[in-house]
């Protein structure tokens, strides 16, 4: 089989997701992402989680299991339905709505951390999407995004999938840890810094020797990093004149 065609599911189906993650590339590769991801969100230290795009939930689960109300969205049925059975069969308390990233079907400010993972490089206006983001989260409260990084060579691969008719690839975005921190600062948010991760070839050999250093590297640059990730803070609205300087 052709490299490309290791480099992630074509399919975004439950069961391509499922492959993937047994797979030996996969196994690696998923677990390095998630790790990042969890340490940028901190999520036992939230009361209320959003995960936009959860997919099969696996990432939601995880945040669940760390003792918080998480909610779940994604515009797929069937990867809803994956999500749901893999709560109900271990027990967790995860609630799952059918909706899109552009237009979150939420209140203003009733999230203390929200998660988007691999979402932007699929949506069609990803600037609404960060601002909806920005709107269900309350002041002081914490956006993660992780994103396909554009100077790899897994994207360089994804692009030629692409351009040789894979739908998945046809039209997805990529990022530099530039344009992602131009991103969340455009909708009004504080960005940290971009940690990469994912330095190695998309060969299941490769990933196994140089796994042990990808959160060093990832520390040091973002070059070369097939996954980006970044925490963005809401700034807390500011306060009242009767707050700051008390009432007569």
């Amino acid at each position: 089989m052709p490299v490309a065609a290791r480099a992630r599911p074509v399919s975004l189906d439950p069961a391509g997701y499922a492959a993937w993650r047994s797979s030996a590339l996969g196994a690696v590769t998923d677990g390095l992402e998630r790790v990042l991801v969890q340490e940028l969100a901190g999520a036992s230290a939230a009361s209320r989680v959003l995960d936009v795009g959860c997919g099969d939930g696996v990432l939601a689960s995880l945040f669940v299991r760390e003792g918080v109300a998480v909610v779940g969205i994604d515009a797929d049925r069937a990867m809803l339905e994956a999500a749901r059975a893999r709560a109900r069969a271990s027990g967790l308390p995860l609630m799952l709505v059918q909706g899109r990233a552009e237009c979150l079907p939420f209140a203003d400010e009733r999230f203390d951390l929200v998660t988007a993972v691999t979402v932007l490089c699929f949506v069609r206006d990803e600037q609404s999407a960060v601002a909806e983001m920005k709107r269900v989260l309350r002041g002081g409260g914490r956006l993660v995004l992780g994103e396909l990084g554009r100077r790899s060579i897994w994207a360089l691969l994804r692009r030629i999938r692409g351009w040789l008719g894979a739908r998945t690839w046809r039209n997805a975005r990529f990022h530099s840890a530039r344009n992602l921190r131009s991103l969340v600062a455009g909708a009004g948010l504080s960005p940290g810094r971009v940690r990469g991760a994912i330095f190695y070839p998309p060969l299941a050999v490769f990933a196994r020797i140089v796994a042990p250093l990808d959160r060093y590297l990832g520390c040091l640059t973002t070059f070369g990093a097939a996954f980006l990730a970044l925490a963005a803070v809401k700034p807390p609205p500011p306060a009242s004149l009767g707050a700051k300087h008390g009432k007569d």
